[in-house]
């Protein structure tokens, strides 16, 4: 009997959730960046092999709210904590380990799922800490998604606590989000890299137009930000920032869809998006209010 089931992934910015995604998919689905809260949205990844499949859900950093954004990624997140199956909460090793992941999450009980806690970021601490580690947390998975050390281990324990089940998916599928969804996170994550502290959180990216069949493939794609004065720091002197951007962006989604591109990129201004209720739902990133 075959086994499958959906695999949350979740925890704390900066826990390394999204580079664990992609290491379990061997594909890059979701952006990785070194400033918290990139990611806003709930990923799916698939991984199908030896009879099981894993679908994958990436989430954004169990946060408290501080604007209506945030607001739909703790949503998004806690959606897909009551779907799980497995919930793997990743906690980085280097910091202090919660207690359980409701009291980390702030619910008021535990999720139904499977929880099994991954010590990511080995790769960065020393034998006797990583020794102390499975002294004081024996039942944890320890790994590094980076280096892909304990990756093994992790795919063997969520493959035993998943349930018997058919596949959920086609077996050649990697994600069921559509392409110019990973367009757009791929411009994001290309301005989260080059501009620095200025500005990432204001940011957001929507394709406009996806011209399927076009050679190249035409994408017309839109950053928004919140004022003026964002603008020109992503325009840059004389257009040199946004071509710069576009540029990088652009070989990453050829990489991507394995086709030669041509993308037009915007900047427009939208204020308050991330205080908006209708911006938010508007730029993709749900239902603001939290569901019990």
């Amino acid at each position: 009997m075959t086994r499958a089931g959906i695999v949350t992934v979740a925890g704390f910015p900066n826990a390394g959730k999204s580079t664990l995604l992609n290491r379990l998919v061997g594909e890059k689905l979701a952006i990785t960046s070194s400033k918290a809260q990139s990611t806003r949205h709930r990923i799916l990844g698939l991984r199908t092999e030896n009879e099981t499949q894993m679908v994958i859900l990436d989430t954004p950093g169990l946060l408290e709210p501080k604007d209506t954004l945030h607001s739909a990624m703790r949503n998004a997140a806690l959606a897909a904590v009551r779907d799980a199956d497995v919930l793997v909460h990743v906690v980085d090793a280097t910091a202090t380990i919660p207690t359980d992941f409701a009291s980390a999450a702030g619910l008021e009980r535990a999720p139904r799922a499977k929880v099994l806690l991954a010590l990511n970021k080995i790769d960065l601490i020393d034998e006797p800490k990583k020794f102390a580690l499975l002294e004081h947390y024996p039942e944890a998975v320890l790994l590094s998604a980076h280096t892909g050390d304990g990756m093994d281990r992790l795919v063997n324990a969520i493959t035993e606590r998943l349930p018997e089940s058919p596949y959920l998916y086609p077996a050649d599928e990697l994600s069921t989000q559509p392409v110019k969804f990973f367009c757009a996170e791929f411009v994001r994550e290309t301005a989260l890299e080059q501009l620095g502290d200025e500005l990432p959180h204001a940011l957001a990216c929507e394709i406009e137009e996806f011209r399927e069949g076009s050679k190249p493939l035409y994408i017309r794609a839109v950053l928004h930000v919140e004022r003026d004065s964002q603008k020109r720091i992503v325009i840059g002197a004389n257009g040199q920032q946004i071509k710069k951007l576009g540029r990088v962006a652009r070989e990453k989604i050829e990489r991507f869809v394995g086709q030669p591109v041509y993308l037009d990129l915007w900047v427009k201004v939208l204020p308050n998006w991330r205080r908006n209720r209708n911006a938010v739902l508007r730029l993709g990133y749900g239902e603001p209010n939290e569901k019990t």
